[in-house]
């Protein structure tokens, strides 16, 4: 009897130990399973509120870079003010190419010449009122040979009329300064020959007077060659003007021309 009893008590502890190792190992396990399912230690700081795990705010957006400033554009010229008219003012020089032509013997007092100018005609400010080309008209006031010889010139007088600038007629006030010309001997003439004294004039009167260079006279009588010879020196010379002589001339009160 005690035997058994001792039997069984030795079964029911080697159950209990075998229980025990069983739930030692099953505890075993269990607190495995438990550290391998924690999660990894954060690093991240606790925030204020105490909730390492709450999502944190999305970073703001970076404000974009200024645009690069445009270069400010440069301020238009100012535009060239429109020019109306044109003043030339009194004193100014005007220079002129004639385009017709003048003779002593043939031409009269009362014609009519134009003559175109050279150069442009500008004002203070290097504005062009009467353009080169501009056609300028004279009216011959005086027109006479030199008297003899000797006579430094004979008589031209030229008056300034308008000026036509564009298709339209000036009225121009102005000085003639000069004239080109030349002085062309006539040789004898009727009048030279009643200048011729003595008896040389009578027998030139008597025969035929030509002209010419020397201003020879034939058919007269004695004493002939010695009135021609006064005859040359005291022949009228005629004043000639020719096709593109020049001819100046100063304003004599200011010129207003219309643009």
């Amino acid at each position: 009897m005690t035997r058994s009893i001792a039997a069984g008590l030795a079964l029911l502890a080697l159950v209990a130990c075998g229980k025990g190792a069983g739930d030692k190992t099953a505890a075993a396990d269990s607190l495995n399973r438990d550290l391998q399912l924690a999660p990894a230690e954060s690093t991240m700081a606790l925030s204020d509120t105490g909730m390492s795990n709450a999502p944190q705010p999305a970073p703001a957006p970076a404000a974009p870079a200024p645009a690069p400033a445009k270069p400010k554009p440069k301020p238009a010229a100012p535009a060239a003010p429109v020019i109306t008219s044109v003043t030339i003012p009194a004193g100014t020089v005007v220079h002129l190419a004639s385009n017709d032509s003048l003779h002593s013997r043939h031409d009269k007092a009362g014609k009519i010449i134009t003559a175109n100018v050279t150069e442009d005609v500008k004002d203070a400010k290097g504005n062009v009122g009467i353009p080169a080309g501009a056609v300028v008209t004279f009216k011959v006031v005086a027109l006479e040979p030199a008297k003899s010889k000797s006579a430094k010139d004979g008589t031209l007088t030229l008056a300034v009329q308008d000026v036509s600038v564009n298709g339209k007629s000036i009225a121009v006030s102005a000085n003639v300064d000069s004239v080109q010309h030349t002085l062309q001997g006539q040789g004898v003439t009727a009048g030279g020959a009643a200048r011729v004294g003595g008896g040389a004039a009578a027998g030139a009167i008597g025969g035929k007077i030509i002209g010419g260079k020397t201003g020879a006279i034939i058919g007269g009588i004695v004493g002939g060659a010695a009135g021609t010879a006064v005859a040359v020196q005291t022949a009228d010379r005629d004043v000639v003007v020719a096709p593109g002589a020049a001819i100046v001339i100063h304003l004599s009160s200011d010129v207003t021309v219309q643009k």
